[in-house]
């Protein structure tokens, strides 16, 4: 298994001849898309979704029905490739993938909550679990959590209780296109020590890294 850290929310897992991309959207590099066998996303924010980016491949697209709609707006050529997923449900990517959660993490009271799925992949044996922009925890026990680290919705505290409850022995840094470097070295200092207590691994990878 081969497992990329695209930009911001994107990470792209790779085995036994199948490429599955997660969250490709505006703030991550086109050519993560390539070779895709499938790509999965969890909600409509332009930085998880770009309908150019769905253009590049010809993957079959699995998504929510909140997704699926604006897909059908925006690119309405990569409809035929949809596939409407629905919370609680199992489906065949390549990989087998649970759907997990309904909503968006609050950004503020005042506004509306959006829909968001998270999603738990088995690969090789190894479960791993992007949430979206969720602190939605998975319903069984995952391998790797790739943890979302800076977000308008998401304080530190809030992120060190999300690892530490879904308790994944690894979690990969996502969603960090948000704060600056010295931002970012500050998290990434709290979760090493505050995952690292309870005796799990916290990583941060450059762009375009493998873990």
């Amino acid at each position: 298994m081969r497992i990329t850290k695209f930009g911001h929310a994107c990470v792209r897992l790779e085995t036994d001849g199948h490429v599955v991309v997660l969250d490709p959207g505006g703030f991550t590099e086109p050519e993560a898309v390539d070779g895709a066998t499938a790509v999965l996303i969890t909600h409509e924010h332009a930085d998880h979704y770009s309908p150019e980016h769905l253009r590049r491949t010809d993957a079959p697209v699995f998504t929510i029905g909140a997704v699926a709609e604006q897909i059908r707006n925006d690119a309405p050529d990569v409809a035929e490739r949809l596939t409407v997923v629905e919370p609680g449900a199992s489906y065949d990517v390549g990989v087998p993938v649970q759907v997990v959660g309904e909503k968006h993490a609050v950004i503020h009271q005042d506004y509306p909550r959006f829909d968001n799925s998270g999603y738990v992949l088995e690969v090789e044996g190894q479960k791993i679990y992007h949430p979206g922009d969720s602190l939605t925890p998975p319903p069984e026990q995952v391998d790797l959590l790739l943890l979302p680290v800076s977000a308008p919705w998401l304080k530190v505290g809030e992120c060190i209780d999300f690892g530490r409850e879904v308790g994944a022995a690894r979690s990969l840094a996502i969603h960090d296109k948000i704060y600056s470097e010295i931002g970012l070295g500050m998290v990434d200092a709290h979760l090493t020590r505050m995952l690292g207590e309870r005796g799990l691994q916290f990583t941060r990878l450059a762009e375009g890294a493998d873990l």
